[in-house]
């Protein structure tokens, strides 16, 4: 899974999801713009410690070059100063992942959307949504300046069905990214170049490993039977550094495809060497009833 040469910007790689993908893109050879908000020397309004320097020295030492950039996606400026630094710097994009997210602090979850704060409903809509477009619409042309592109937006869920007590804008962003890729499998498939979106699973992201009061030395022990399932974002990562590499990857444009699903086309494996496979984990216990406790973890990973 060589990507000796190719350009690729990670938005959202601060942290999660957003560095699991930078991470393992370096590792397959790519130089990899790092792009967020929070750098040594400033915080966003998220509070997290994790930079996007840290992320560029991961990116470097998994064996590609990673560039950290600075950027708020909410901030049309900013993103003209990303587009122009890539355009100066390589006057292209071979792989662009849409990873922006930082909805965490007005997400209501459980909470009736009419009793809920619409300060903090519309927060997570902006952050979660006119990110992903204002990023879409500045960087889009260098990656369909030549054929062969490669766009990959980064949701929660593979289908639309509402889940339940996420609450109304956390659907609407996560289903409208779906969405996005969706349209950016037609749109992208005239100029020669290919969009879509992924999913992750239980992610055991920093944020997720921190609500449930452990770390990845005692992930296991979490208070949520479910969470024996969890993966870490690198195996997402390895998912989009397989579609990255795949010459043949327009067959999946406009789909969402989830990092279990990927496992099963591409065989990668998490940082662990297991393959945890949450689809099958959801069909076969959930839907069929079962008590997750009672489940022996490791038939599914």
């Amino acid at each position: 899974m060589s990507l000796a040469g190719k350009v690729a910007v990670v938005t959202g790689a601060t942290r999660g999801c957003g560095r699991g993908i930078a991470v393992e893109l370096g590792a397959a050879g790519a130089t990899v713009y790092v792009t967020g908000r929070t750098t040594r020397q400033h915080q966003s309004p998220m509070g997290r410690k994790e930079t996007i320097e840290e992320t560029a020295e991961l990116v470097s030492a998994a064996g590609g070059v990673g560039i950290p950039v600075q950027c708020d996606f909410y901030v049309v400026s900013d993103v003209d100063a990303l587009r122009d630094r890539v355009l100066a710097d390589h006057g292209r994009i071979d792989v662009l992942v849409d990873d922006v997210w930082g909805g965490d602090k007005f997400v209501e979850f459980g909470t009736p959307f009419w009793e809920s704060d619409l300060e903090k409903a519309l927060g997570v809509v902006h952050n979660g949504l006119d990110t992903h477009l204002i990023a879409l619409h500045r960087l889009l042309p260098l990656v369909v300046s030549q054929p062969g592109g490669l766009v990959i937006e980064v949701t929660d869920g593979d289908v639309d069905d509402y889940p339940g007590p996420v609450g109304i804008p956390y659907h609407l962003v996560k289903s409208g990214i779906r969405s996005i890729g969706r349209a950016l499998g037609a749109d992208l498939a005239a100029v020669g170049c290919t969009g879509m979106a992924v999913t992750p699973g239980f992610l055991r992201s920093e944020m997720m490993l921190e609500h449930f009061g452990v770390t990845e030395k005692n992930w296991r022990e979490a208070k949520e039977p479910d969470y024996v399932m969890s993966e870490t974002p690198r195996y997402l990562g390895r998912a989009v550094a397989a579609l990255a590499a795949d010459p043949q990857v327009s067959r999946f444009a406009g789909k969402t495809l989830a990092s279990w699903t990927l496992m099963r086309e591409y065989g990668f494996t998490d940082i662990d060497g297991s393959q945890p496979d949450w689809g099958r984990w959801s069909e076969d216990v959930h839907g069929g009833g079962l008590d997750p406790s009672t489940v022996d973890a490791a038939a599914y990973r």
